[in-house]
């Protein structure tokens, strides 16, 4: 026994040769040989097997101190860490004073603690904790899929992909039937809208695992998913638009954690609810979107129209301007500037609001509204109201002056539709004498006058 433990030492202080199955017959009650393979397993990182070595080192000679730490070891590099405290506290029962045996009795209850967390965190949806207590696990249990695979799927949750992805991908590469890590692939794919691939990727795990819970599930909602969001776009095609919002309603209420198809759901309802002229409801199935994905630039820029269209220009140049800064094409240079137009305008007088006219409106249609709503406010009709209302229909009456100066004159008219300055015309607004433009319109004075016809009724008379 003692060249045993001679052999014991001098091997486990270099890289001791890995013995075959032939060599290891040879001497089948020597504890120290197979915790010399134990260990050299371990180095190279075949953790399971070695894992049998230690083991049977340990049935061979349960005082085998060295036996029962390289089994713990193995136990928690696997990620069994309450198994992994069993052997280092026999270890310890062998050896109290044993340092490797203390400190890894402590790392091993500190794995089986950020289990517990992950566990309850996973539960209250805390991926990032999840992904937390992950890694400080796999800093002592490095060869553990379980771990890999949860904090994976969370990093899936979480939205980043390529990170959930590459851990999947490696455990893949080491195990090509692990349905968890399928399951995981399939889930990334599932929720950067790549529905069909993932919906390959679930059924590969389910061939692996039949009774798969999560991929059962994630399995179902892709191809729903997938089919309600078809038949939504092929009924928005056919211009029935009733059905569309009705499909990708349903389609909504499937899965809530798939941001980025949900996103697009809702950026489609978005452009039904237009289609339907439902404006206000468009403006918020967009920005359902662009809270679920705040790159989603169609949303943004469908938003904008609706916000041009319902006259929200100030709202329609921060979207545009959001558009462009990312995406710094002519088309969206030309949208933006086209917004900041309208907005310059929408903070002049709206002359054409004014006189109660279409933009489109012809000289004979402006002639007729400044008549109408010049002899509705002239001063002289409300000579017996109160101060305030005469004050109020003076302002209106000058307004209405100015509104038909401008639009009854092509040119002045032309440059205020296209938001360039009147002032460069020359015409000071500040100095307009609205009773002019009245006197010339009716032909001078004595070409009319007002007559009262009983309390609070005025007809008008013509010379």
């Amino acid at each position: 026994m003692a060249a045993a433990a001679e052999c014991d030492v001098v091997m486990a202080a270099t890289e001791p040769e890995l013995l075959d199955d032939e060599e290891a017959k040879m001497c089948p009650k020597n504890a120290s040989y197979y915790g010399n393979r134990a260990a050299t397993l371990m180095m190279l990182g075949r953790f399971r097997e070695a894992l049998g070595d230690a083991q049977q080192s340990v049935r061979l000679d349960d005082s085998f101190v060295r036996g029962h730490l390289r089994e713990g070891k193995c136990h928690l590099s696997l990620g069994n860490a309450m198994a992994a405290c069993r052997s280092f506290q026999r270890a310890l029962e062998l050896d109290h004073k044993n340092a490797q045996a203390q400190q890894e009795f402590k790392n091993a209850n500190a794995v089986m603690e950020y289990e517990k967390i992950a566990e309850m965190d996973f539960e209250k949806r805390d991926f990032r904790k999840v992904v937390f207590c992950m890694d400080r696990a796999l800093e002592f249990a490095p060869a553990c899929h379980r771990f890999k695979i949860l904090k994976a799927e969370c990093l899936a949750m979480l939205g980043r992909y390529p990170e959930a992805q590459s851990v999947a991908s490696d455990i893949l590469r080491m195990d090509s039937t692990n349905a968890d890590a399928l399951y995981v692939r399939g889930l990334c794919l599932y929720y950067e809208d790549c529905i069909e691939k993932a919906v390959q990727f679930f059924v590969q795990a389910l061939r692996m695992a039949p009774d798969h819970e999560k991929a059962c599930v994630a399995c179902r909602n892709a191809k729903a998913l997938k089919a309600k969001k078809e038949d939504g776009n092929k009924a928005f095609k056919e211009g029935n638009y009733k059905l569309a919002y009705e499909l990708y309603t349903e389609a909504l209420g499937i899965d809530p954690n798939n941001i980025k198809t949900n996103a697009k759901l809702y950026c489609n309802r978005g452009t039904v609810n237009s289609k339907l002229r439902k404006l206000d409801d468009a403006i918020e199935d967009c920005t359902h979107a662009v809270k679920l994905d705040d790159t989603y630039i169609k949303a943004y820029l469908r938003r904008a129209q609706c916000y041009m269209d319902t006259e929200q220009y100030e709202e329609a140049v921060r979207d545009y301007e959001k558009v462009y800064q990312t995406e710094k094409t002519k088309e969206h240079k030309q949208l933006l500037k086209n917004a900041q137009l309208e907005l310059k305008k929408s903070k002049r007088k709206d002359y054409y609001k004014i006189l109660g006219v279409d933009k489109n409106a012809s000289e004979d249609e402006i002639k007729k509204a400044y008549r109408k709503r010049a002899l509705m406010h002239h001063p002289d009709r409300h000579s017996g109201a109160s101060a305030e209302v005469q004050k109020e229909e003076e302002k209106k009456f000058k307004e209405v002056g100015e509104a038909f100066t401008i639009l009854s004159d092509p040119k002045k008219k032309t440059r205020y539709d296209s938001g360039q300055d009147l002032d460069e015309e020359g015409m000071n607004m500040g100095d307009f004498d609205a009773n002019n433009i009245f006197k010339a319109f009716f032909g001078g004075p004595g070409g009319f006058s007002f007559e009262a016809s009983g309390p609070g009724n005025f007809f008008f008379q013509f010379g």
